[in-house]
């Protein structure tokens, strides 16, 4: 067995432990994160202890078999044998007629993006439908997306990427999602921090990330917002870049759950005739709404997370939270880079993050607190 590298960040009362061998980070108390530590230094278990036992008054043996289980659980990479059945298809040959052929223009950069059959084109076009355009003379971009033998396959630029089995929708998705970022900003996946769920708006000068369990509000709320003012930046696909750690546009329609029509509508009329998506994975009815960014290749600086939830008759609260709180309903929804210096960055990011969390109901002063977070006036 092998020691594993590791990062620290010390928050609030609490130790951010970042482990490579996983791409994992944990909320750790001080104590074990400093025996951790330790250990790391090669200073040996018995040591350690001992130092423990006097400082905490408890006996040396249970001292010892703490430390030698901090030892196991986290200093040593276990060897690891998969049983995973790798599906290897590189060679596989493409269909030689895809059903569906659709061009998308993404400011001035064309997408020529090929569906063997409607199956295929319902996991990727309903969000960006508003980005379609008349068969196009030439193309920059071009992406396949097919069906074989139960595995979908994604060919960006004639290489291939990568198969994900029907289990593994989701998988397929964020990557189709990731190499259009890469195609449109320029940037390759070693360049991005990480891609959070979430909602993100901006007021021009910078952006804010709205968060919160699946129906919350956030996207209702970003229809609110971008109605009042603000501009979409991103919905649920949030991408931020390692250099400048700012929030970058993503051109994805915003999702529209039933429950809000009776809210939206009023404001998007256009809502009232727009297709519905049945999603039997997240088992949810949804429309899409075009975002109001003109400019998808923005991208902004970001300071404020807010964990946003609609609740009816509830009375208007925004107040900061522990950002260690905010970090553990942060993480495990993101997609973070598992690079060490942009694991560092991440952490450092983090840490000069305010945290909030904002319940509503009625949804003016909902638009009135957004106003005043952007303009430092909470």
């Amino acid at each position: 067995m092998k020691k594993t590298k590791m990062l620290y960040k010390t928050i609030e009362d609490k130790t951010i432990t970042w482990f490579e061998d996983n791409n994992q980070y944990l909320v750790l108390e001080n104590t074990t994160a400093d025996i951790i530590k330790r250990l790391k230094k090669g200073i040996g278990v018995k040591k350690i202890a001992e130092a423990l036992a006097k400082k905490i008054s408890v006996p040396i043996d249970k001292t010892i078999d703490f430390v030698i289980n901090i030892e196991q659980n986290f200093c040593l990479e276990k060897d690891k044998t998969s049983s995973k059945i790798v599906n290897d298809n590189r060679d596989i040959k493409r269909p030689e007629k895809f059903d569906f052929i659709k061009y998308y223009k993404i400011n001035n950069i064309v997408f020529k993006i090929s569906y063997l059959s409607e199956k295929e084109l319902s996991f990727v076009h309903p969000k960006f439908a508003h980005l379609v355009i008349e068969e196009a003379t030439e193309h920059h971009n071009e992406f396949d997306v097919f069906i074989h033998h139960n595995y979908i396959f994604l060919f960006v630029n004639n290489t291939f990427i990568d198969s994900w089995s029907r289990q593994e929708i989701h998988f397929f998705q964020g990557k189709f999602s990731m190499e259009l970022i890469q195609k449109i900003h320029k940037k390759e996946e070693n360049e991005w921090l990480g891609i959070f769920h979430a909602s993100a708006i901006s007021n021009g000068e910078k952006s804010m990330l709205f968060l919160g369990d699946s129906g919350n509000g956030k996207s209702t709320s970003l229809a609110l917002l971008q109605a009042n003012g603000f501009t979409c930046l991103a919905d649920d696909f949030v991408p931020i870049d390692v250099k400048k750690q700012e929030v970058y546009s993503f051109p994805a329609a915003i999702s529209i759950k039933k429950n809000s029509l009776e809210t939206l509508l009023p404001i998007y009329p256009e809502l009232e005739t727009s297709a519905e998506y049945y999603y039997r994975r997240l088992n949810k009815i949804v429309r899409y709404l075009k975002p109001n960014n003109t400019n998808f290749f923005a991208h902004l600086p970001c300071n404020d997370l807010v964990f946003i939830k609609y609740e009816k008759d509830a009375e208007l609260t925004c107040k900061k939270i522990s950002k260690i709180d905010a970090f553990q309903q942060l993480v495990p929804d993101s997609w973070l880079s598992s690079k060490q210096e942009n694991a560092k960055i991440f952490l450092d990011w983090f840490e000069d993050l305010n945290c909030y969390q904002l319940i509503y109901s009625k949804n003016e002063k909902m638009i009135a607190t957004v106003n005043n977070l952007f303009n430092n006036e909470l």
